[in-house]
């Protein structure tokens, strides 16, 4: 984005993300999920750290929460009440990290606290002369609510400090005075589920977090309500100076002093530990019998954090390292369609890459175009991305009020992208399906209300899957492990209508469909990448053109790299083949052949001339071949490596299984020491190559007194 764009991006985002903290913070009601709006607040602060000229006094990133409540007395808070900034990757904490220590011009080296972060709410509790005299929520960070009475009916807060046990620590003369403890509200998942079982039989709505009641509950003006409840909280912050100098030294004195904290805190000794601290309870939080999300990080030593001072809303010197989010907002940058299995048409959503459940992202399956219209969708707009589990990464909202006007409408094709030929509706009402596919009727339910999209060939669909089968099998890309279940799948989801989206794929699309692990998407994306490059013959079969086996492809790929201008580079010793042959080099020489000259070439005739001509002249077959080359298929062209290579002028036909090799890789030795490869036997054969469980071809060269060798006798031929 250029500037302008970034500064218009900006204000539009501050608005929106003021909004949700409304509701969130003041009317305790929420509109998008906690994820969905921690995604905006990343957003708007990347955005501001790479432009800090943009930040206002007014931005939601110098904010500290909403603003009191009219209905309780107000309190100033001594010191405030700040909040964190969040990071969502061990690249975040990283960068954290970095700004931390260029603020302070020195490393970091100690140890830092790491707190399970609780999903309830913040407050402060003051005790004078051992009794709690205030309890307050956070507010703006400068003024909360006196929720006193409310936040003495919790059972875990204590009324009275118990100076006797103080005496311990030998810090009497200072607790008697003042102290100032911070910590937070929540419910339990239990008591959570009971809550929602009440309204349920009352046939009230239930509640959609455990957080919005908690909020809720300690700010009913009748603490009788707030009783009913059963509210719990855990203390992590001591404000009053009693002598700690670290953090965790703060948790030790709240627990002997009679405070409730949570016993899974931990000291790390380096980052190291305190992402191993945060990918451990992501893992274990449903053990939890209260909800979490994520982890705060504080530098241990309290000399090093004061230091660190404020930046915005939050200490410099601790940061939320939140788990992955089930949701995130990104922006759809196109809305391609593609062809599936059955020839139904499935609109993708082509998304900015964005990460959910912990994996990056940049495909979302539409469906139909009856979803897009219930979305309201527009190419450009930002969107919320939904992931739960093994389900498919769907779009879920859209967040009109970001929209720049530079928005796209999206219409369903009336031609077949992968055949051209017209699309059809099957909608409500439709009776009359004659001239439609078994396929497709096979699709209506009982009462006709599919609103899919199809290619009206019956064939398109069927001949589309076969096409990318072909082209991964072992003869061709050889892509291994992309079997038909896996091919299927792609289609069916719609994140691929040809073989050449199979190279487009990011391990995070894969991973994120039903059983499929980020190790088998790490895995199909590496072996398609060390695929792209291919040798000639295999690219020209690869394409399944009509009549074009093996032997043809090879002799096309001999004829094409003839004309093809300095393909070599001559050595000493011979030639070397080229580093990369350009797929439109191929392209302009199958286009520049009529079909006289295709007919010249040895042992194609003119059926097969016919169907080379139409496959190179075919507008989809072109933009194939675009495809493919922007995917940086590279091709190359294997040639003798001495300058009188001996099966020079020499046929052969292979029968049979070898023991020493495939019959592939025999076909690789005789064309790269000269020789040719023929399907059948004829006169001009020079050996029929015979191995075990021999064909009738081996009978055939009998006859014609063409010379048989044995396996043996083959691989000495090889090695003279």
């Amino acid at each position: 984005m250029t500037k302008q764009q970034t500064r218009e991006r900006i204000k539009k985002l501050r608005k929106e993300i003021n909004h949700h903290r409304y509701l969130y913070h003041v009317l305790d009601r929420q509109e998008i999920s906690d994820a969905a709006l921690d995604s905006l607040k990343k957003e708007l602060f990347d955005l501001e750290v790479e432009f800090p000229d943009l930040v206002t006094p007014d931005s939601p990133t110098q904010r500290m929460g909403g603003a009191p409540l009219k209905e309780f007395k107000k309190v100033r808070h001594e010191f405030p009440m700040l909040s964190f900034n969040d990071a969502f990757s061990e690249g975040d904490m990283k960068a954290w990290l970095e700004r931390l220590e260029n603020y302070l011009g020195r490393k970091i080296d100690q140890e830092f606290y790491c707190e399970l972060k609780i999903d309830g709410l913040a407050i402060e509790l003051v005790y004078e002369n051992g009794l709690l005299v205030q309890g307050a929520t956070r507010g703006d960070g400068q003024i909360g609510e006196d929720i006193t009475v409310n936040l003495k009916t919790i059972e875990a807060i204590p009324l009275k400090i118990d100076l006797e046990k103080s005496k311990i620590l030998n810090l009497k003369s200072k607790i008697t005075s003042r102290l100032v403890v911070r910590g937070e509200v929540y419910l339990t998942k239990k008591e959570f589920a009971r809550i929602n079982r009440e309204q349920e039989k009352r046939g009230l709505k239930t509640y959609a977090n455990p957080r919005n009641i908690a909020a809720g509950s300690v700010r009913q003006l009748d603490p009788k309500i707030t009783s009913l409840r059963k509210l719990d909280s855990f203390e992590y912050s001591l404000l009053t100076d009693i002598g700690q100098m670290k953090h965790s030294e703060e948790h030790e004195f709240l627990h002997k002093l009679g405070f409730k904290i949570n016993k899974h805190n931990k000291i790390c000794k380096g980052l190291g530990e305190v992402i191993e601290f945060r990918h451990y309870w992501e893992e274990h939080r449903e053990k939890l019998d209260y909800e979490i999300d994520g982890i705060v990080v504080l530098v241990n030593d309290n000399r090093t954090s004061k230091d660190a001072g404020v930046i915005g809303k939050a200490p410099r010197a601790g940061i939320a390292y939140k788990f992955a989010a089930r949701e995130a907002t990104t922006v759809v940058e196109d809305i391609i369609v593609n062809v599936g299995r059955t020839g139904a048409l499935t609109p993708v959503a082509k998304l900015r890459p964005v990460a959910v459940s912990g994996i990056t992202i940049s495909n979302a399956t539409l469906h139909n175009a009856d979803e897009i219209e219930r979305l309201g969708l527009k190419i450009g707009d930002t969107v919320i991305v939904t992931r739960a589990g093994d389900v498919i990464p769907k779009i879920t909202k859209v967040l009109p009020d970001l929209r720049t006007g530079k928005e796209r409408e999206f219409h369903m094709p009336s031609e077949c992208p992968a055949c051209g030929r017209p699309v059809i509706r099957i909608g409500v009402g439709l009776k009359n399906t004659k001239g439609i596919s078994l396929r497709i009727r096979q699709t209506l339910d009982i009462k006709g209300q599919s609103v899919a999209h199809y290619c009206s060939n019956l064939v398109c669909g069927a001949k589309n899957r076969e096409g990318v089968y072909h082209f991964v099998s072992r003869k061709a890309f050889n892509i291994e492990g992309m079997g038909p279940k896996i091919i299927d799948k792609f289609l069916d989801v719609g994140f691929i209508s040809d073989a050449a989206d199979l190279f487009s794929l990011k391990e995070g699309d894969i991973a994120a469909l039903e059983r499929f692990g980020e190790k088998s998407a790490k895995n199909i994306v590496e072996e398609l990448n060390a695929k792209k490059k291919i040798a000639l013959p295999r690219f020209i079969y690869s394409l399944g053109i009509l009549h074009v086996g093996e032997e043809t492809a090879q002799l096309l790929a001999d004829k094409a790299i003839e004309k093809i201008k300095n393909p070599y580079t001559a050595e000493p010793s011979g030639f070397r083949q080229k580093s990369k042959i350009k797929i439109k080099e191929i392209l302009k020489f199958f286009q520049n052949q009529s079909l006289e000259e295709l007919q010249t070439i040895e042992d194609i005739g003119p059926k097969v001339a016919q169907s080379i001509y139409e496959w190179f002249h075919d507008k989809r077959s072109i933009r194939f071949l675009e495809k493919l080359d922007k995917a940086g298929i590279q091709m190359l062209y294997p040639k003798p490596h001495t300058l009188n290579p001996k099966l020079s002028g020499m046929s052969f036909v292979l029968t049979g299984s070898l023991e020493s090799m495939s019959r592939d890789e025999a076909k690789e030795k005789i064309r790269a020491l000269g020789g040719d490869i023929s399907e059948s036997v004829s006169k001009k054969t020079t050996y029929v190559v015979v191995g075990a469980e021999p064909g009738s071809k081996a009978e055939k060269a009998k006859k014609l007194g063409v010379k048989i060798l044995g396996e043996e006798k083959f691989l000495k031929l090889l090695h003279k």
